[in-house]
């Protein structure tokens, strides 16, 4: 059941549809450009993607040990299994699966088989060339992420994504970094 609430709060919080003041909030600049890349690779881009760093939303409150695994299919989606360790279940692992469709240049669609009819935006907005280390945002503004192919990033990368969520209007000074072991 909590994997339901959790998987509804991800998607109402990734959503462009209204949501009630502060319960997730933006976290860029509605008035900076916003866009995804235009030459994506979704076959490069499944495997594991370690979760770096975040915008705090209230489904992964908690959450450390944050991974990303995507799995090609060959109807030209990927699979999805998101999982984290929580820091107030003493470390339990939390998950959750489900599938992102491509929908255009570094833009999937994303939805968790746990809350059926409804999907959110997932927009790549930046990824080195070697397919190592990504940067995640939502049209919205109330979600986004740093992740790389291991747990530790080296600081060049993580510059220069930093770097991609300034440009796209993100609050730096928001950002939290997350452990990826759990304590």
């Amino acid at each position: 059941m909590r994997g339901l609430i959790l998987a509804a709060a991800l998607l109402a919080g990734c959503s462009t549809a209204a949501v009630p003041p502060g319960v997730f909030p933006s976290y860029r600049d509605a008035s900076a450009p916003f866009s995804s890349i235009a030459l994506f690779e979704p076959a490069r881009y499944a495997g594991t993607w370690y979760e770096i760093a975040r915008y705090p939303v209230p489904f992964q409150e908690g959450c450390v040990a944050s991974r990303a695994q995507y799995d090609m299919q060959p109807d030209g989606t990927l699979s999805v299994v998101n999982t984290c360790r929580d820091r107030a279940l003493d470390g339990a692992l939390r998950r959750i699966e489900g599938t992102a469709r491509p929908v255009g240049p570094g833009r999937l669609q994303v939805s968790f088989d746990s809350v059926p009819f409804l999907t959110s935006p997932y927009w790549v907005l930046w990824v080195d060339e070697g397919y190592r280390t990504a940067v995640v945002g939502v049209p919205s503004g109330r979600a986004g992420w740093i992740l790389n192919r291991d747990p530790v990033i080296p600081q060049d990368r993580l510059n220069a994504a930093r770097e991609i969520l300034d440009f796209n209007g993100y609050d730096l000074s928001r950002l939290e970094m997350v452990p990826q072991v759990a304590r």
